[in-house]
């Protein structure tokens, strides 16, 4: 008897329908269990998993052979997610459960050698696809459950063990669908952040450069010795940011969702995510991709932050790999088995010390790196790579006199506030244009249409350029920031000081700053 049972494939964000197809027959005494369909070592080795599953609960199998086809057969079929689906269609092609139109419902789950119903990755993107295709019903492990009741529409069974769904169809016992509140969860969890502003003493140059890089969403670099407290303050710049929109949170929890990042019984992600790679990861780590198929961290960090501490140590062949996303906001990931463009919109924060040693323009200590070793130190990041960070900026080590007296700084709710703000005036001037939501998005020709200088402020910028010999790639990021900082005034011409306090914020672009 041949039976059919409906799963789903990951390919890329999104989900494909799987048929799962057994037939048993009488093998001649030499009864086989075979799987076909592209499956990888994965999938192989559901047979062992679950021929034990339906054993130890009492479910003998004939002696017979049984083939279980996944189709469509030419595409490849990765994960441990097909062991429910072939265990419900080896009992139905058995005649040991019986299903009245099985069509209607998808199943998907990995088995333990009990029967036990384990949980898999890439839930979310199931549950999108099965909703969008009409399905009645989604079966997914019981710690699943919460993350794939986010569709609507949708009944979502979380279940625990194979007996629980022979139980359901043998009308034994009942099964609830898994409710979740998703905009309650959502909002609920929108403005909780473990890390705040006003427990940063001092450095206030450095939080206006963070308010002004959240305003405009641009890259930001920072180049402080040891101990100044570089990744503190970048730890917080999540609790500054724009909080997710609904859209973007579900965007954000599919990737989490492939990845196997969801934290157990996390329903949508409602925070900016902040990623922090060590600086010994590939480049197959951070831009995704692998034998099979993973989300690398730019993925992962996609509508958040991505934080790179101590960015000259990174290797310079995984530091190139930015140049592409951070321009097009996008990454095409090209193998052998798969071609897949995924989104990673993110804001870069890097670090790094000022020299190899780490005290060069420190008040205290003495440097002991010579020019050479400095411009050698700072050539690790390419031109092209510095050329897509808008605001590079000094830390300076706070005096422990100034620690001590120090007041609590201003919270990140008040300097999120004014970030708002900026955002709302930002999406009014971009509206209708398709990929352009900040300042750090604007193009050249959106440069000349709304940054208009006047003379002053043309002829501040004209002197700059010549005095301290910044690069033609200074002149654009200049522009952008200092509209930004305009918008954080609420003006609508940028004027003198903005383009003043903007030329600030291109330490690293000064000829003179290795001396």
């Amino acid at each position: 008897m041949v039976s059919k049972v409906y799963s789903a494939a990951l390919q890329g964000l999104d989900a494909m329908v799987v048929t799962v197809e057994v037939d048993n027959f009488e093998g001649g005494g030499n009864a086989k269990f075979t799987i076909v369909g592209l499956p990888d070592n994965a999938v192989k080795e559901s047979q062992e998993r679950v021929q034990s599953a339906l054993r130890v609960n009492g479910y003998k199998m004939p002696n017979k052979s049984v083939v279980v086809n996944l189709a469509p057969a030419d595409m490849r079929k990765e994960g441990s997610g097909f062991d429910l689906p072939m265990a419900i269609s080896v009992m139905l092609s058995c005649e040991f459960l019986m299903i009245e139109c099985p069509e209607r419902f998808m199943f998907v789950g990995e088995l333990g050698l009990d029967g036990t119903i384990l949980p898999v990755k890439g839930v979310l993107p199931i549950s999108i696809k099965a909703r969008e295709l009409g399905y009645e019903a989604l079966f997914v492990p019981a710690e699943n459950a919460r993350e794939a009741a986010v569709v609507n529409r949708l009944k979502v069974y979380g279940v625990s063990h194979l007996n629980d769904i022979v139980a359901f169809f043998s009308g034994m016992s009942t099964l609830e669908p898994t409710v979740v509140n998703a905009r309650e969860e959502f909002y609920s969890q929108m403005f909780t952040f473990p890390y705040d502003f006003d427990e940063v003493k001092g450095q206030e140059n450095v939080k206006r450069a963070f308010e002004v890089a959240a305003a405009g969403g641009h890259n930001i670099i920072l180049v402080g010795s040891p101990g100044c407290g570089k990744s503190m303050m970048a730890k917080r710049l999540p609790s500054i940011l724009p909080p997710l929109t609904l859209s973007e949170s579900l965007e954000t929890t599919q990737i989490h969702s492939i990845a196997g990042k969801l934290q157990r019984d996390t329903s949508l992600i409602s925070q900016r995510p902040f990623r922090s790679p060590h600086h010994t990861i590939s480049d197959v780590a951070l831009v995704g991709g692998g034998n099979l198929f993973m989300p690398g961290e730019i993925c992962l960090a996609h509508n958040g932050v991505l934080f790179m501490d101590e960015l000259p140590e990174f290797n310079r062949s995984v530091l190139e790999t930015l140049r592409q996303p951070l321009e097009d906001r996008i990454i095409t990931i090209s193998r052998a088995r798969y071609n897949l463009t995924l989104p990673c919109s993110f804001m870069l924060v890097a670090s790094m010390n000022p020299c190899p040693c780490g005290y060069h323009h420190h008040p205290t200590r003495r440097c002991v790196c010579t020019p050479a070793q400095i411009q050698r130190y700072m050539n690790k990041i390419s031109g092209p790579l510095m050329d897509r960070i808008d605001i590079q900026v000094e830390v300076e080590s706070v005096p422990f006199e100034d620690i001590a007296k120090a007041p609590k700084g201003e919270s990140s709710s008040a300097i999120r506030e004014r970030v708002l703000k900026a955002r709302q005036i930002q999406e009014h001037r971009f509206q209708g244009q398709k990929g352009i939501h900040c300042n750090a998005q604007m193009t050249t020709s959106q440069l000349q249409k709304y940054v208009q200088l006047d003379d002053q402020a043309l002829n501040l910028l004209r002197t700059a350029m010549r005095k301290f010999n910044l690069s033609a790639r200074a002149y654009d990021r200049i522009l952008k920031v200092s509209r930004t900082i305009a918008d954080l005034e609420g003006t609508a011409d940028v004027q003198s000081h903005h383009i003043a306090e903007a030329i600030g914020y291109r330490n690293l672009d000064r000829d003179n700053w290795v001396e």
